[in-house]
């Protein structure tokens, strides 16, 4: 019987490692939309360098109006940035970020980033982005 119990709890942990991130991740059309690319320029406010995506914040001003709004962008994973040069340092709170993405379906403001552009430097680096390469061409 305790062996029966331990299998089940073995099984049962198993399980869990195998679900959780796989309802971590979700597709990339399922959330953005392919046709509302553009470009953003703002300050960066928050970063969060976590699996299964690192997510960065701009404060971004409307030309028209000045007054700014907070946008969220979704990268690619930390090992996958990684491979790409990025480091935990190589985005500050406080630096300017130019930003080409795609909008999320819904409206809201967040996006999924494919380039970014150290405004300080000028350079520009991949996005490790879940649209993968078809977003930089």
């Amino acid at each position: 019987m305790k062996r029966n119990i331990l299998t089940v709890i073995a099984f049962g942990v198993a399980l869990l490692a195998v679900v959780v991130p796989a309802m971590a991740h979700h597709s990339f059309s399922a959330e953005f939309d392919r046709n509302q690319r553009a470009e953003f320029r703002g300050y960066v406010t928050k970063v969060e360098w976590t699996n299964p995506h690192v997510w960065f914040y701009l404060s971004v001003p409307d030309a028209k109006t000045g007054k700014s709004t907070i946008w969220g962008f979704e990268m690619g994973p930390p090992h996958g940035l990684q491979a790409g040069g990025w480091t935990r340092e190589t985005m500050k709170l406080g630096d300017e970020i130019i930003v080409t993405a795609t909008k999320a379906k819904n409206g809201s403001n967040k996006a999924n980033a494919s380039t970014v552009i150290l405004a300080k430097t000028g350079k520009k680096m991949g996005a490790a982005s879940s649209e993968g390469d078809a977003a930089t061409q």
